[in-house]
């Protein structure tokens, strides 16, 4: 439900009583994670979304009916034989979701909410299986440690259930957690679902470039905080690059030595330039990051293969390089490149091939890949 805690928080601060539907695990193909959260006000306004599509009138009356109850229930949904336009997932996925009331003034929703619409670490832990008292019991969780409610039954649970969130939330991960319930792991106790939020993850554009402004723009649409970095202060001005979160005057490996990224960070360089590319490319093929990208033809990306071997980059760091940067769709605009570019961000951070779904044979949905990136990953 963090994915939508924006709108849910406005909803809470309004005093509207609301639903919120969550999935909580998927088998085989489904186009929604655990997380994903579609809620339901008294008035009967609906935000979010568990499936695309395939079960949301269902799931609305769950959540209209969990709202005159008072009473959290947890749901199987899954393809019909059949009757392929039965309640169901035609995709050939199961999904389950827990749907939970939610009191406008409950302090640890309300605590969960705040966090995640201020962009700040935090993982929301709530009974999903269990016995009927402890559904949809929660406790917030803060990367410190501390935590806000609690599950109720034995001591040690709350302990243990802290300790468990703090390790999804250090990954940025959301997903299941089993419990017994005098807190230690023990399959047929308690399980619970924990939703990691943490700040957006960040995509770095170097070189105040044409085409880069097309990637700013596609670097927001999937959920990135995007920095543009140039050392020409002629270039790097918000006049040309009005969607960006930062723009940096600097020169970029200066920059990207005193920033801070992490394995969830996307590095773009765009200058296709040896006075640039070199020493920026130098430091960022030596840094945890999830994505390095450089811009420029097979006859730059030699020229930049061999500089940076004669500045002393392994075989192992240079296989990290993705150069040139993007997939091959035949891209000549700016906007046509920006989606390579991206195309091949999402294909390296989920897994995927770069090739046509039409023929290949491999899953659509696959159980792999980054969860919590800010965003519903």
């Amino acid at each position: 439900m963090l994915d939508i805690a924006c709108e849910l928080l406005q909803w809470a601060e309004e005093g509207r009583e609301f639903a919120v539907a969550t999935v909580v695990s998927v088998g085989g193909s489904a186009p929604r994670g655990p997380g994903a959260a579609l809620a339901v006000d008294s008035a009967g306004t609906v935000i979010g979304s568990v499936s695309g599509g395939c079960v949301e009138g269902a799931v609305y009356e769950l959540c209209a009916q969990a709202l005159q109850d008072g009473t959290p229930v947890l749901e199987r949904f899954g393809y019909s034989d059949e009757d392929a336009f039965a309640v169901g997932l035609t995709c050939g996925g199961v999904i389950d979701i827990l749907v939970t009331p939610v009191p406008a003034r409950d302090p640890v929703f309300r605590a969960a909410l705040t966090t995640a619409a201020r962009g700040e670490p935090a993982a929301l832990a709530r009974v999903v299986r269990g016995p009927a008292a402890l559904l949809g019991r929660a406790l917030l969780v803060r990367p410190d440690g501390s935590h806000d409610g609690g599950l109720g039954g034995h001591p040690d649970l709350d302990r243990t259930a802290v300790a468990e969130a703090r390790a999804l939330l250090d990954t940025g991960r959301t997903g299941t957690v089993g419990l017994s319930a005098d807190g230690s792991h023990c399959p047929g106790g308690l399980t619970l679902l924990v939703e990691s939020s943490v700040p957006a993850p960040r995509m770095i554009v170097f070189g105040a470039v044409d085409f880069a402004a097309a990637l700013v723009r596609a670097g927001k649409f999937l959920g990135y905080h995007v920095t543009v970095c140039d050392a020409r202060p002629v270039f790097a001005t918000r006049a040309r690059f009005p969607d960006a979160d930062d723009i940096v005057v600097d020169w970029p490996h200066r920059y990207l030595r005193r920033t801070v990224t992490d394995g969830r960070s996307v590095l773009c360089v765009l200058t296709h330039d040896a006075k640039f590319d070199i020493p920026l490319l130098t430091a960022a093929l030596r840094l945890p990051v999830a994505f390095v990208g450089a811009m420029g033809s097979r006859r730059t990306h030699a020229d930049r293969d061999r500089r940076l071997r004669e500045a002393g980059l392994t075989e192992r760091e240079l296989a990290r390089l993705r150069s040139p940067i993007g997939l091959d769709l035949g891209a000549r605009t700016p906007e046509e490149t920006a989606l390579s570019i991206a195309a091949e961000i999402v294909a390296a951070r989920r897994g995927g091939t770069g090739v046509p779904l039409t023929g290949s044979g491999t899953p659509i949905h696959r159980d792999g890949g980054e969860r919590g990136a800010g965003v519903a990953a």
